[in-house]
């Protein structure tokens, strides 16, 4: 055994390797100064991916809230704490849980919200076991790769687009770039990194098992993007 290893050990010393050429590696991203162009590549980005997304204008937010919840039967609700639309996601799930549905003529039963205000311990089995959705804001988006860009809080920790069934995704029009180097010089990341940021472009999804395509096993088995025209 140590005569066969000395050997190898011989041969790798003897040996003269050759420096590999360093390789140019370019990438070029998608870049368009088209505010049209660059908001339809974002779309189709993640509607490749099995994502739903939902385009409003913002005085409709509350209804169309309203109606993804209905539409897709949701009984229970997770929430963040904060967020520059808070408001029109409280207001349109606590008129849901009033009965209060003025939107269309669909039944349904009472909502019921959980808003994520304390450890995740006191949470962690009604998230896994009990809730249908959870609904988030976005930083931004990326146009080039159809990308959500998520900058979890203690107000919305990542917990909220990571663990529920379905994951609500509210964005501005106006947050979307054509690419992930401009976002960073855009909103000046170096000057205040996140410790976590989330990449989205669509929902959960793997082929592990006789490579056959399953959503939901690791995550969101649907995403739901509502996008607002802010410009």
């Amino acid at each position: 055994m140590s005569t066969a290893r000395n050997a190898i050990l011989s041969r790798l010393r003897d040996a003269e390797p050759e420096a590999k050429a360093m390789e140019a590696i370019t990438y070029q991203p998608w870049v368009s100064n088209d505010a049209q162009l660059t908001r339809q590549r974002f779309i189709d980005g993640l509607s490749a991916s099995h994502a739903e997304i939902i385009s409003t204008e913002r005085d409709a937010l509350n209804n169309v809230i309203k109606n993804i919840v209905v539409s897709k039967q949701f009984s229970r609700i997770a929430l963040g704490t904060a967020g520059e639309f808070h408001s029109d996601i409280v207001q349109a799930t606590q008129s849901l849980a009033k009965g209060s549905l003025d939107t269309k003529s669909l039944e349904t039963p009472a909502i019921e919200t959980m808003p994520f205000d304390c450890d995740i311990s006191d949470l962690k089995s009604a998230l896994f076991n009990d809730v249908d959705a959870g609904i988030t804001h976005c930083r931004a988006g990326i146009a080039d790769t159809g990308t959500l860009v998520l900058w979890p809080d203690i107000s919305e920790p990542r917990t909220l687009s990571l663990v529920p069934p379905c994951h609500i995704a509210l964005i501005k029009r106006s947050t979307i770039v054509s690419n992930f180097a401009e976002l960073m010089v855009t909103q000046a990341w170096q000057n205040n990194m996140p410790t976590n940021i989330v990449l989205v472009s669509g929902p959960s999804k793997t082929a592990d098992i006789q490579q056959t395509l399953a959503y939901g096993a690791h995550g969101p088995s649907q995403l739901v993007v509502i996008l607002i025209e802010d410009m």
